[in-house]
């Protein structure tokens, strides 16, 4: 018989469920993660299943504090002042993992990503638990990632016993990863954290970037993700028209209606042209997309510097084409 899941504000439950061996949907800044012990084989393996997710991408590991980073993987001293520095937060560092790491939570790599999110009530969780936690985003595979708990519920129902409700998530898209394992840092996906800050409070010039892989050594590097059912297309609506004259048309713009279709045919990422508004909304909206009966949407790119180089990445995503 299928359990059905329940949402709630328990710490102390979500810690029992994950010490029995169970997954725990947990609240973080960026979007809501599908949790498990991530130094149990046996965990780690129901989180692949749950999510339908291929085991060549790995997890991201999720712990309290930069001292515990060090027990997971080995760090230079440079890098525990940059962890210091820059964490809690929504960004994760690719590091050389240790043994006590489970290969199948890095897709056999020898790296590990591990992150400190800044949210309360996950923080408390995981300085009551006594392992960290691997935990990808709450959704099925290559789906649209969740902000809120209600998402999580809406894909995921049965598969967990337990969300722990943190409300909105306050970034809304997913980790900046910097790969700090090699001589020279990498960033390997762009995200919440904006790479003009990275690179001021670092000292250094990031010069490599390396977003997109077939065999990803770090989470959201395939050329297809986020992405919703409805059919999503590059370009303006007279463009898109073009393309698919006789289709349904509705449009996912950045901060302005369009005269050339409905206003009820369209989507806004935000009415103020605020990059940090539309970053917390472009996952609710994409989801929303599922909901209309357009059979075609026309995408507008928001301008490309901060963080709308990282809600361009994910729409790139969205909208690709095999």
């Amino acid at each position: 018989m299928k359990r059905n899941t329940i949402i709630g504000k328990d710490i102390n439950k979500a810690a029992t469920f994950l010490r029995e061996g169970e997954l725990v949907a947990i609240p973080t800044e960026t979007v809501y993660g599908l949790a498990g012990n991530a130094l149990s084989r046996s965990s780690v393996v129901k989180i692949f299943e749950a999510k339908q997710r291929p085991q060549f991408d790995p997890l991201i590991v999720h712990t309290h504090s930069a001292s515990e980073v060090e027990k997971y993987a080995d760090v230079t001293p440079q890098i525990l002042k940059w962890i210091e520095k820059l964490s809690p937060g929504p960004i994760t560092y690719i590091l050389p993992k240790k043994d006590v790491i489970p290969d199948l939570v890095t897709s056999g790599h020898k790296t590990v990503g591990i992150r400190i999110p800044r949210h309360k009530q996950t923080l408390k969780l995981l300085r009551e638990l006594e392992f960290p936690l691997a935990a990808p985003s709450a959704n099925p595979f290559g789906y649209v990632s969740p902000t809120q708990a209600s998402h999580v519920l809406d894909q995921l129902n049965g598969k967990l016993p337990y969300i722990l409700d943190g409300g909105k998530a306050s970034v809304g898209i997913e980790s900046t990863i910097i790969d700090l394992s090699a001589e020279e840092p990498t960033v390997l996906r762009l995200g919440g954290f904006e790479l003009s800050e990275l690179e001021e409070a670092m000292g250094i010039k990031l010069t490599n970037i390396k977003l997109s892989s077939s065999q990803p050594n770090a989470p959201g590097m395939l050329h297809s993700h986020y992405a919703p059912k409805v059919k999503l297309v590059k370009g303006s609506v007279s463009e898109v028209r073009e393309q698919y004259p006789n289709a349904k048309l509705g449009a996912l713009r950045y901060t302005e209606y369009t005269h050339l279709i409905p206003t009820e045919d369209q989507l806004l990422l935000s009415a103020n042209g605020d990059l940090n508004e539309a970053a917390q909304k472009l996952f609710q909206r994409l989801r929303q997309l599922d909901s209309t009966d357009w059979e075609v949407v026309a995408v507008e790119f928001v301008p490309d510097y901060g963080l709308g180089k990282a809600i361009n990445d994910r729409l790139t995503r969205a909208t690709h084409q095999p």
